[in-house]
């Protein structure tokens, strides 16, 4: 399964997307050239288990899903409650919120997950995973957010 990756160039710092063929071919940016052609040690058993970009190998699960989608759905849906608590109709104003729930749940169990980065937030789309891949743990992030404070201030 062909996968695609979005990322941020770590030398032009562009954003670009790509989906390497292979999978375990080279990623390239179009905006520098810049290449890492070491896809054959991000695989494992082939499924993902290193970034393709810095090549971390601390990755989490996340859903495909657009946020800007869900945000749309939560806030339309607050927003027509709280139009209809105006007009005192609770039965209208909690079935948006339940029709909203719906959807999300709906939305939740069918879409595919991704894996991203938590060096670099690169979003590895319909990438070949192993099911051991954690999802999002905030103290990993930080320890990686904290590396890159230290990292920009030269210690």
């Amino acid at each position: 399964m062909a996968g695609h990756i979005i990322f941020q160039c770590p030398v032009c710092q562009t954003r670009q997307v790509t989906a390497p063929e292979p999978a375990d071919g080279s990623v390239r940016c179009d905006g520098c050239q810049w290449t890492r052609d070491e896809g054959g040690g991000d695989f494992s058993a082939g499924l993902l288990q290193r970034c393709r970009i810095c090549g971390c190998q601390d990755l989490w699960r996340q859903k495909d899903f657009p946020p800007a989608l869900g945000l749309a759905i939560v806030a339309t849906a607050a927003t027509i409650s709280c139009v209809a608590w105006a007009w005192y109709q609770p039965l209208l104003a909690i079935g948006a919120l339940m029709v909203a729930a719906l959807i999300d749940m709906v939305l939740y169990t069918f879409m595919g997950d991704m894996l991203v980065c938590y060096r670099c937030a690169a979003r590895h789309r319909k990438s070949a995973m192993s099911a051991q891949h954690p999802r999002y743990d905030l103290e990993t992030a930080e320890r990686y957010r904290q590396e890159e404070r230290r990292r920009q201030a030269g210690v």
